[in-house]
């Protein structure tokens, strides 16, 4: 089984958490069981989208494409097309959400734990109500693991931990995800640039509310069956390129507004930023995202229309 990384996992299990707010009403969640197979094209009398999304933005000197990511997947999903090749032949750089180099850097691993501790004399079941607690250590069992584990961590952290662990048996893998892929295959004179730095994105996990964090814990906790199925239903739609029926998988009762502006809105709006100001200066940018940032309403796509861009939609 492959080991993912704790700054792979912050990625992947936040957008999982937040999905799973939903997932429990979900038709498409649940109607998900068999293995993730590639999208295929079906002939229509118009010309069809068919794959991951793949937008750009771009003004006479620039081009930023922005293309929307699953951060681990099964071995034998198949999402490399020519459009999406073409578009990364083409660009002098490529910017994921943090720096390629996050997740092998054993000084970053050791921040990612030192912050994700509670103070001395806390516990994170001693955080929990009699009915979460009780919940939250049938999940622990559920996963094989003992009711004590977590009890030094913060409700983030394992939330975002007890998210992945079924991804993992099911045979999702960090080096399968796009952007060990784009990584892989970007040519080697395309320079390296990121949105985010690791610290950041979990100083912004660290500073959620204690009341935030819990929710999302037992989001984990209390669906554990449902996240083979949801990121399957999720993984699906992006292989189809629906962005509408993966924003509503991810957003279906995202209730939490503190959560929900913390973790998409208002990053998508620093991105809009970015590439606003990218914008200036020469060059084509290809600019890969967790695929939820793409999707639904505040996507970075709005954000960047608010600003008087136009966002086309390339595949």
């Amino acid at each position: 089984m492959t080991r993912l990384t704790y700054p792979q996992t912050l990625a992947l299990g936040a957008a999982l958490a937040l999905s799973l707010q939903g997932c429990s009403s979900s038709p498409a969640a649940e109607s998900v069981s068999a293995p993730v197979r590639p999208a295929v094209a079906v002939a229509e009398a118009a010309p069809t989208l068919v794959g991951p999304g793949l937008w750009k933005v771009a003004d006479e000197d620039t081009t930023v494409y922005l293309f929307g990511t699953v951060h681990a997947l099964p071995k034998d999903v198949d999402w490399y097309t020519g459009t999406i090749a073409d578009a990364l032949a083409s660009s002098q750089e490529l910017v994921t959400e943090i720096p390629s180099s996050a997740s092998s850097d054993p000084a970053l691993q050791q921040m990612v734990m030192a912050k994700a501790v509670l103070p001395a004399g806390q516990s994170l079941r001693g955080l929990l109500s009699e009915p979460d607690r009780t919940s939250y250590e049938m999940a622990l069992t559920q996963l094989g693991m003992p009711p004590a584990s977590f009890d030094r961590f913060e409700p983030w952290f394992a939330g975002m931990t007890m998210a992945i662990l079924p991804l993992m048996r099911a045979g999702y893998e960090a080096e399968s995800g796009v952007e060990k892929k784009l990584e892989a295959l970007a040519p080697p004179s395309i320079a390296r640039g990121a949105l985010e730095t690791l610290e950041w994105q979990i100083d912004m996990f660290d500073g959620l509310p204690q009341e935030s964090q819990i929710a999302f814990l037992m989001v984990s906790a209390d669906h554990l069956d449902d996240i083979r199925p949801t990121m399957d239903a999720m993984v699906a739609e992006w292989l189809e390129g629906d962005a509408d029926a993966l924003a509503a998988l991810m957003n279906k009762g995202l209730t939490d507004s503190q959560l929900a502006s913390a973790l998409l809105y208002d990053r998508n709006a620093n991105w809009a930023e970015w590439i606003d100001n990218r914008l200036d200066n020469p060059g084509t940018v290809f600019l890969a995202v967790g695929a939820g940032h793409l999707a639904g309403e505040q996507s970075v796509q709005d954000f960047l229309e608010a600003r008087g861009l136009a966002v086309t939609r390339v595949q």
